[in-house]
């Protein structure tokens, strides 16, 4: 009986969700793994994870879908260039401020 009440609540809850935003959140997700690793190099695993998520907020949707198509190869040369572009931006470095995650220079 539990197990039914929570399925029943978990497709509720699928649908009522736009399905634009279920779209960018497994966006945003994929972009993540790509991200992640490449802050974590320089930083330790906390600050790298708010810095990630302060990148991925700063991105543009043509960003994502282009840090994305990175996911399960390591990162190349112009990954970490455009990681970077976006890490530079006023409103990345005000989020990583706000986080007391280290500025990228």
């Amino acid at each position: 009986m539990r197990m039914a009440v929570l399925s029943l609540v978990a497709v509720m809850t699928v649908a009522g969700c736009d399905p634009a935003e279920v779209v960018d959140s497994a966006l945003k997700r994929t972009a993540h793994t790509v991200v992640f690793p490449v802050a974590n190099i320089n930083m330790p695993a906390e600050p790298a994870r708010l810095a990630t998520k302060c990148i991925l907020d700063a991105a543009s949707q043509s960003e994502l879908e282009l840090l994305a198509r990175d996911v399960g190869v390591e990162a190349g040369t112009s990954t970490k260039a455009t990681i970077r572009e976006i890490a530079l931006r006023p409103a990345a470095q005000a989020c990583f401020a706000a986080n007391g995650v280290p500025p990228v220079r």
